[in-house]
C-alpha cells in the first residue's frame, strides 16, 4: 500500500503487476472477470494506466467482501 499522497496518480500495467505480485495471466483474468470489478484503465497509445485511487478503492471493497 502506498503511503504518500497519490491523488491523481496512475500506475502502468507493470507497476500494477508488481503492486499485487501477480503474473500477467492473472492480471488479464482479473480484467476480464466482471464479477471482480477490477478498475478500468485509461488507455493512451495502446498503453494502460490505472488510477491509484481506483485501485485503492477496489482493494478496500475486496477486503470488505472477503471479511
Amino acid at each position: 500500500m502506498l503511503t504518500q499522497n497519490t491523488s491523481g496518480a496512475y500506475l502502468t500495467s507493470n507497476q500494477v503487476l508488481a503492486r499485487y505480485s501477480i503474473a500477467p495471466i492473472t492480471f488479464y483474468r482479473w480484467q476480464k472477470n466482471p464479477a471482480l470489478g477490477f478498475p478500468k484503465p485509461l488507455v493512451i497509445n495502446r498503453r494502460k494506466f490505472f488510477k491509484v485511487d481506483d485501485l485503492a478503492e477496489w482493494e478496500r471493497e475486496r477486503a470488505r467482501v472477503s471479511a
